[in-house]
Parts: C-alpha cells; structure tokens; sequence
C-alpha cells in the first residue's frame, strides 16, 4: 500500500462535520482540527503504513480511536489542582513543538541533545500537554510540578521482557500506558539496570510506547541495537529519536551506530 491509498482510508475514517481535516506533502502528515476550538492533532503516514502493514484495520481503528480522544480532550477545561497524582512526564524529540497552535507555551525542559520533557495531565484514554496558563492557575512553581511528575512516574510498574541475542541482552518495557518511554527519567530504574550490567549499558526511546535497555557484549549487539531502534522508530505513533544513548556516570550520551552487517537472527 501507499502513502496516499492509505491517507485516503484515514481520511475516510476520520470524516466528520465538526472537523476539518488538511495534508502536508511535504511532511506527509494529515492535520485533524476542531472548527470551533481550533484544536487538533496531527498525524505521520510513514510510521502508521509500518503498522497498518501488519495489523491492516485494527491500526486504523487505533488511530481513530486517538483522534477522538485527544481532540474530545482539548475541548474541556483542565485544572492541575487536585489532579496531583495524574500529573506525568512525556518525552519528545527535541522538533516537537514548544507552543500549542492557539499560542500558548508548552511547559518543558530539556533533556538531551535528542529528547525534551514535556509534562501532561493524565484524562485516562489520553492526556493533554500542560502549558504555561495551567501552571499559573494552579498557583504551582516550575520546581513543584516536575517533582510531582518524577514521583508519579516512579510509582509505575517496570517489567522489563528480556531477549539475549549472540550474548547480548535486550529489555524491553512495553506496559502500554502512554508512558514507557518517559520511565528514561526513572534514574532508580535506570541504576538497577547499570548495576546488572555485564558489558556497556545501552538505553533507547524509539517512540512513546517503548524504553529499551541493552546491555552490550559485542560488536554485534551494536549492530541488533541499532537496527531494532530505527525499526521501533518508523512503527511509533508518537516517533522520539532512533538514536540510542550510552549510559554512563548518570549520564546519557546520544551514540551514533554503523550496522556493520545485518544479523542473522
């Protein structure tokens, strides 16, 4: 299938009166608003005709599902006061935006060279960008949400599902609740991962969905690692960087990969 055969099956889908819905050649994103708030989502083809490959109609029923979802959320009111332990980190690749299309200023920081931390409000299906406005609202410091954020997503569960390729180790925490990938700013996690280590510790965050920790023996768990990274890559709904990091000294270090060759398995 195409990228245009599939925007028409999207498209379709996604059809409503209190819509508007625009494409963008150049990025290859289709653009669903709200005529009232203005408000809306936007959506990469690539990473959606990698999924709609393998699981054809029920990732069109997904990203359906999404749509309505975020857009049915933009519409309401949201205070962040009394809604402490629904506040969470998100990570993004450092092209995301930093304002909303009305205007207003996302609350973020920087992470590292490839990645931002956002902050959201969690409505339970979905959750919305927290912007400057709803900090001052709730009469909260810049400080206090991000404590609050950090402590929630500690509370998570994280169980990694372990693979061993030619002696390397891979881990994989797919819990599915839109936070995976921000479990990165978990340093507890990410010591008891450095503790168990055997070779180099490696750390990944693809897309949303996944964090990926690798411990590396040899030059061909370098060259798994960054094959399987840009793979989870094109399939994210929600794309991060398909470059992983080195973990060292409580730092994370972007490292660039060269497949050598392909592994067989």
């Amino acid at each position: 299938m195409s990228i245009i055969q599939l925007r028409k099956i999207v498209q379709e889908r996604l059809e409503r009166p209190e819509w508007s819905i625009r494409y963008n050649k150049e990025e290859e994103k289709i653009r669903i608003e709200d005529n009232e708030t203005k408000k809306g989502v936007s959506l990469a083809l690539k990473p959606l005709l990698a999924k709609y490959e393998k699981r054809k109609e029920e990732a069109v029923t997904e990203i359906v599902h999404y749509v309505e979802s975020a857009i049915a959320a933009m519409a309401q009111e949201h205070n962040l006061s009394g809604n402490e332990k629904r506040i969470f980190p998100v990570i993004r690749s450092t092209s995301f935006p930093t304002e909303t299309t009305s205007g207003k200023k996302l609350f973020y920081e920087e992470h590292t060279a490839e990645t931002r931390i956002y902050y959201c409000l969690d409505l339970g299906s979905t959750y919305v960008l927290i912007d400057e406005d709803m900090v001052e609202k709730a009469n909260l410091t810049s400080n206090k949400v991000k404590e609050m954020a950090l402590f929630n997503i500690r509370s998570l569960q994280s169980q990694p599902k372990e693979d061993t390729v030619a002696g390397n180790k891979f881990y994989f925490v797919n819990s599915n609740d839109g936070y995976d990938a921000s479990r990165i700013l978990d340093n507890s996690l990410l010591e008891r991962m450095n503790k168990s280590k055997e070779g180099v510790l490696a750390v990944a965050v693809p897309h949303q969905d996944v964090l990926i920790f690798a411990d590396i023996v040899n030059d061909t768990g370098y060259d798994v690692l960054g094959q399987m990274v840009f793979q989870f890559y094109s399939q994210g709904k929600i794309p991060i960087t398909a470059l992983p990091f080195i973990y060292e000294n409580g730092e994370l270090d972007p490292t660039f990969i060269l497949a050598q060759r392909k592994p067989k398995n």
